[in-house]
């Protein structure tokens, strides 16, 4: 069995690269050989900028491993390299024994004009996905997309691991009913295409916002209802305990049809019921979990107040849905031997 490899351009503190390849790892107790740029959470200007003989080396350690990887299996999970137009992951994966793309994001549809030319996103996802000898993708749609330019495309999910959620054991709602939100400044903005929604229930039930971030821009007329949380990677358990339900908002275009529903799974993993736009596997999700799926403002302030007027034992049943829906179909466990025949590498026992 060949040597395992892998290229992150971002280290564990990223919420990508930590779910499809270090999650994996470690769940497995698989020997990697992992090369993770420059360890950080991004990669903006900025923070290249700050670590210039950082970038000078990872540059450097990348290409002395196009000419050492014969014999690896080689997994790169978006992109190698923040600086790269796709070259070095095509070479990195036609030269490996096995050369392995794995992808969550609509990364075909990046922006290949203007600044962006030189590394664009969809540059490197176009040549790695032609160059790998299989194409990992996170759902339905992006596996479509990866279809049109390599014919051995497997589908695996963004999975959690239940175990690892602290379990939500109380569904009485207090005096003050309690909405929550997990991600990144990024995708924060979606929170605005139900602001009216969040607003209405607001004024009517007195619910209140949990957003676990790790920003703190202002997000204008909700900020009246919302309480900040720093992310970590172990300090959001108790705060999905304390909600009521969690909420994944997104607009119906083709870059949110290739999100992964990464939200959802938390809330079910944690038993929160949970709420969502039934956009690409954001409708999957919900569909399995029996959950509301509102498209219009009306339609999510109804869900809303539906979810904070039912009875305790309704939201209790809501939420062991919402588990048993990811334990059964979007787990590690559930998805282990899939992963590791695609990649090679020893299956679980079963």
């Amino acid at each position: 069995m060949s040597t395992l490899r892998t290229f992150t351009s971002y280290g564990r503190g990223a919420g990508s690269a930590r779910v499809r390849v270090f999650d994996w790892l470690d769940y497995l107790s698989l020997d990697a050989t992992s090369e993770t740029y420059l360890g950080t959470s991004n990669n903006s200007g900025r923070t290249l900028a700050t670590h210039p003989w950082g970038v000078v080396q990872a540059e450097w350690r990348l290409r002395a491993a196009t000419r050492n990887i014969a014999d690896a299996t080689t997994l790169i999970s978006r992109q190698a390299s923040p600086l790269s137009a796709g070259r070095l992951e095509a070479t990195l994966l036609s030269k490996a024994a096995r050369g392995i793309y794995d992808f969550d994001d609509a990364l075909g549809l990046s922006p290949a004009g203007g600044t962006a030319s030189l590394s664009s996103k969809q540059r490197v996802w176009t040549n790695s996905v032609r160059a790998a000898d299989i194409v990992i993708a996170g759902n339905a749609n992006l596996a479509e997309q990866a279809l049109r330019l390599n014919d051995n495309v497997v589908i695996i999910p963004s999975c959690v691991d239940p175990a690892q959620y602290e379990r939500k054991t109380t569904y009485e709602i207090s005096r003050v009913p309690r909405a929550l939100w997990i991600g990144s400044p990024s995708t924060e903005s979606y929170l605005k295409t139900i602001s009216t929604s969040l607003l209405a229930l607001h004024a009517s039930h007195g619910l209140r916002l949990t957003v676990i971030s790790a920003g703190d821009a202002s997000l204008g007329a909700l900020d009246i209802m919302i309480d900040r949380k720093d992310w970590s990677p172990h300090g959001f358990g108790d705060d999905i305990r304390q909600a009521d339900f969690g909420v994944m908002p997104l607009v119906d275009n083709e870059w949110a049809r290739g999100k992964c529903a990464y939200k959802l799974l938390q809330y079910g993993a944690a038993g929160l019921p949970m709420i969502g736009s039934p956009v690409g596997a954001n409708a999957e999700v919900l569909t399995h979990a029996g959950a509301g799926a509102p498209s219009t403002t009306d339609e999510w302030i109804a869900e809303m107040e539906r979810m904070i007027d039912a009875s305790p034992d309704s939201r209790a049943a809501q939420g062991e849905l919402a588990l048993h829906t990811v334990a059964e179909k979007y787990s590690f466990s559930a998805w282990a031997p899939t992963w590791a025949r695609t990649v090679g590498v020893a299956a679980p026992r079963e």
